[in-house]
């Protein structure tokens, strides 16, 4: 007789595994958890002999069970807000007069610079809790806010923070060069230090997972981003980057170039870009909050990416400045009706592909070895999970195969 931990009965599976049945799925199955992995999944009429008595078992009466979703790109951690800058562009300021009154990400610098460590920890842990209602279970957090040594290490401090007081598993991306900061005038001269300072400080303490770069016009050239990468690369790193998002500077090739993660935006990337991801095993991360909020109309090599079966990830971008929206499953519907994906992409967006994008091998989909992190939602298929928005289905989220209180959750 099988010994589990837990089974989960009369479920409909979104396993997002690739099959030919569309989101993977097994229609009357079970799932069965043993040591927080998924032991055994498939038709209930297979599942093997067990203990029924001993065995807590969970009744789902035909809802869908959904992979945890995973946000892969966000900048979850800083101080204060910028809602005042919001409101000077909707009464026509420019980005420029934004500035010259201190806005921009100067003033995110500022106030998460001033603000403790417990002050970020508190603000954190309530963005993660948001999205913990919404079925996440993984979040990349990027640093990139500080841009010395102390804020920058007390930003990525907090995020490891969060890991060991939230049930999110977090992962953590140093973002220093993120803008140039107020007490350099020179680029080249703050990318020297951090490569020779900085990052290898931050690596030493285990603070970073993962290094990105804004590769821009207005950010970092691609030397520059590439002199970063191989820093990156000598300390065993893996990179990204956010690139093309307002030009096509080739920031993504330079990524795919390195064996890097993803590279993310990239509105203005080209075909040559694309086959080098493609290659490489690059992931797209799309990132229509930012397309939305910034009222952006070019749109991401779509039918490119597909063409080259480039994996298409979806993710928050959750910042101050350009993408304040603390809502997966919103990008979920924003991907399909601004950039005319599918509803089954979108869920690969935030399940398969933006494991891919974190480097992780043991999410993202319902597979038997994998993590028993999954969602159960009252639905009557997994398209509406991108079709409506405003009403919560989860009914429980499990992660290590435990479920987890969700305040809120039915």
């Amino acid at each position: 007789m099988t010994e589990f931990d837990a089974v989960w009965l009369n479920a409909n599976l979104a396993t997002m595994q690739a099959g030919s049945e569309p989101y993977g799925a097994i229609t009357d199955a079970a799932i069965a958890v043993k040591d927080g992995r998924i032991a055994w999944l498939g038709p209930k009429s297979e599942l093997p002999a067990f203990d029924a008595l001993s065995t807590p078992l969970y009744d789902v009466q035909g809802q869908w069970l959904m992979p945890g979703l995973i946000d892969c790109h966000t900048h979850l951690v800083y101080g204060g807000n910028r809602a005042n800058e919001f409101e000077m562009r909707l009464q026509g300021a420019s980005y420029e007069a934004i500035a010259k009154a201190g806005g921009g990400i100067r003033s995110t610098v500022k106030a998460t610079r001033e603000a403790s460590a417990e002050q970020l920890f508190v603000l954190g842990k309530d963005r993660l809790n948001a999205l913990l209602s919404q079925g996440v279970t993984e979040v990349e957090i990027k640093s990139g806010y500080g841009l010395d040594l102390a804020s920058e290490q007390k930003m990525l401090q907090v995020a490891r923070e969060l890991a060991v007081h939230h049930p999110i598993r977090i992962h953590t991306t140093f973002l220093g060069a993120h803008a140039l900061p107020p007490e350099f005038s020179d680029s080249d001269a703050y990318i020297d230090y951090l490569c020779q300072t900085m990052l290898p400080e931050l690596h030493r303490q285990q603070l970073v997972d993962a290094v990105d770069v804004f590769c821009e016009g207005i950010g970092f050239s691609v030397e520059q981003s590439r002199r970063l990468f191989q820093t990156a690369t000598a300390l065993g790193l893996p990179v990204k980057a956010h690139a093309e998002q307002l030009s096509n500077l080739g920031g993504s090739a330079l990524v795919a170039e390195f064996g890097g993660l993803s590279a993310d935006h990239i509105e203005y990337l080209d075909e040559a870009g694309v086959q080098a991801m493609a290659k490489a095993g690059t992931v797209a991360v799309l990132l229509p909050g930012a397309f939305y909020f910034l009222k952006e109309t070019k749109k991401p090599p779509i039918e490119l990416l597909r063409r080259y079966q480039v994996p298409m990830a979806i993710a928050t971008d959750l910042n101050p400045g350009t993408s304040p929206l603390c809502n997966l499953p919103l990008m979920l519907n924003m991907a399909c009706t601004f950039f005319a994906l599918t509803p089954e992409e979108a869920l690969l967006g935030v399940t398969r592909h933006a494991a891919t994008a974190l480097g992780i091998r043991d999410a993202g989909t319902l597979a038997i070895g994998n993590k028993a992190d999954f969602g159960c939602y009252a639905i009557s298929q997994p398209a509406e999970l991108v079709y409506q928005q405003g009403v919560n289905s989860l009914r429980q989220l499990v992660v290590n195969g435990m479920p987890v209180v969700i305040p809120g959750c039915p």
